[in-house]
């Protein structure tokens, strides 16, 4: 799923990485799984699995334009928008967008 959602995001124009980014740009975006679960099963197997993912974009300047562009390409590349969050970082005098996806796969 990590690189379903690289390939999602690598004509964003900022660097996107799993879950921590270290390099020195103040405009970035990282991502992760937080819920992995089976939607259908059948026979014991899993059939179609779940996942909500969290892309997280951080931003010293206004980022509107860049969620937008993040947005378009989840929804473009088959996730399903769950909701959305602004949020600001005081210790780092950043901002921060929340964005939580949805999509299911088939399994077999």
């Amino acid at each position: 799923m990590n690189s379903k959602i690289l390939k999602a995001l690598s004509n964003v124009g900022v660097p996107v990485q799993f879950q921590h980014y270290e390099g020195t740009e103040e405009t970035y975006i990282t991502f992760f799984i937080y819920n992995d679960k089976t939607e259908i099963n059948a026979d014991d197997k899993d059939i179609i699995t779940g996942y909500s993912i969290q892309v997280d974009v951080w931003s010293k300047t206004d980022y509107t334009k860049l969620v937008e562009k993040v947005h378009e390409a989840m929804i473009k590349n088959d996730f399903m928008k769950d909701n959305f969050y602004d949020l600001y970082e005081d210790d780092t005098k950043t901002y921060h967008k929340a964005m939580r996806f949805y999509i299911n796969k088939e399994v077999i």
